[in-house]
């Protein structure tokens, strides 16, 4: 796709950049014609930026012929790649219960990653304060300069103002309420950043690295203590005109339904939601039932556990119906901490949508499982500040350790 610019040239030759970032991170490797194809620019365009962006220390070339390829003369293609030792990118996912920081290298190898259990939902400052202080133990885990950072993408569980860098509704997230989380930390950190929301970062991250690679058009369904809903359409996120679109979870289920915290009754997430499950099986569970005990109680087969579990998903399948009739995505893909209680939740939500979608459009969709795990949304986060930071300053080689894959409970 051709970048359409608006404003001054160098704009528009940012966005190119950064285009052209984005296209070696899918691929990993490209030539200069591959990129041309890939991105629609001219040759002469990519050739120009190309360069500017190997004198910045962003991109390097590979030895020609590693592929096995050969260009229209006969000669193996010169291979252009990112320098993974050109910069870093910080991922901050503030979920309802925890905070979860990683950090990686611009070809997505994370290098350390921490996460801490939080009530994030109710204090703003005490997840702040976390998010800094995880941010200095990745830094010192992957004994990296902290110049060598490029930007941090920033998820949050709640409709958000992308443009202003702020929470929409104060009714739902109450403890961020008048609290700007852009500016808080590019204050506290000293760096460029970026602020979506959650479910908006797991489907990026899915379509990107996990089970959606290749789908232009994909829903991501997030079932956690709450449900959301990330739109990728035509290969783009979608987020609509103020930044709240995917808001799946305060769609109207049932008048008569219990109060939602954003102050309307029956919401999806009240139905059929982490919290809505607990609240129904903590008089036979007891009431420190947690939603990964939920998930436990599944996979033992416990009755009570898996019914509750199905009966979110029928009620989950009615709403992805209606999500499946406006838009006619190729895939949905669900994920979360409820997706692991696997087909005990999708199979009842494949059923719904196929009964109550128009047989076109459900026809047409494949409904499967996240791969990423409860790491979707972090991995968003990196994706998210990997595409948005500033590619125009130079940077200089550094020398990262081997990537800590595992996570580190605080």
């Amino acid at each position: 796709m051709q970048p359409v610019g608006s404003g001054s040239l160098e704009s528009l030759r940012e966005r190119n950049r950064r285009e052209l970032l984005a296209t070696l991170r899918r691929h990993g490797s490209a030539s200069r014609a591959d990129l041309a194809r890939l991105t629609g620019l001219s040759r002469s365009t990519v050739s120009t930026l190309i360069s500017e962006l190997q004198v910045s220390g962003f991109v390097v070339e590979r030895e020609p012929g590693g592929d096995g390829r050969v260009s229209q003369q006969g000669r193996p293609p010169t291979l252009l790649t990112l320098d993974r030792s050109a910069g870093l990118v910080l991922g901050i996912d503030f979920g309802h219960e925890r905070v979860h920081v990683a950090i990686a290298d611009l070809s997505r190898t994370i290098l350390a990653e921490r996460v801490h259990e939080l009530d994030v939902d109710r204090s703003a400052v005490q997840a702040l304060a976390a998010a800094v202080r995880l941010t200095d133990e990745v830094v010192e885990a992957a004994d990296v300069g902290r110049d060598r950072i490029l930007g941090a993408g920033v998820g949050l569980s709640g409709p958000i103002d992308v443009a202003a860098g702020a929470v929409h509704a104060g009714k739902i997230l109450p403890g961020w309420a008048g609290v700007r989380p852009v500016d808080e930390l590019a204050a506290r950190l000293s760096l460029h950043v970026h602020l979506d929301n959650d479910a908006n970062l797991g489907a990026l991250a899915e379509v990107t690295l996990g089970a959606g690679i290749g789908a232009r058009d994909a829903i991501y369904i997030m079932v956690s203590g709450g449900v959301g809903a990330g739109l990728i359409l035509g290969g783009e996120l979608y987020r609509g005109t103020g930044g709240t679109a995917g808001e799946l979870g305060h769609v109207l289920v049932d008048e008569t339904g219990p109060i939602c915290r954003c102050g309307n009754r029956g919401c999806l997430e009240m139905m059929a939601g982490g919290r809505a499950i607990i609240e129904l099986l903590r008089p036979s569970h007891g009431d420190d039932l947690t939603l990964d005990e939920v998930i436990a109680l599944v996979e033992e087969g416990d009755s009570g556990a898996r019914r509750a579990i199905a009966d979110a998903g029928r009620v989950l399948g009615r709403s992805v119906a209606a999500i499946v009739n406006a838009f006619n995505p190729e895939l949905v893909i669900v994920g979360g901490d409820l997706s692991g209680a696997g087909d005990v939740l999708l199979d009842p939500l494949r059923e719904a949508v196929h009964r109550y979608a128009i047989p076109s459009a459900a026809q047409d969709v494949r409904i499967t499982r996240g791969v990423l795990g409860d790491r979707a949304e972090v991995l968003g986060a990196l994706e998210l500040a990997a595409r948005q930071s500033d590619v125009a300053a130079p940077a200089a080689p550094t020398t990262v350790n081997r990537p800590h894959r595992g996570k580190a409970v605080t």
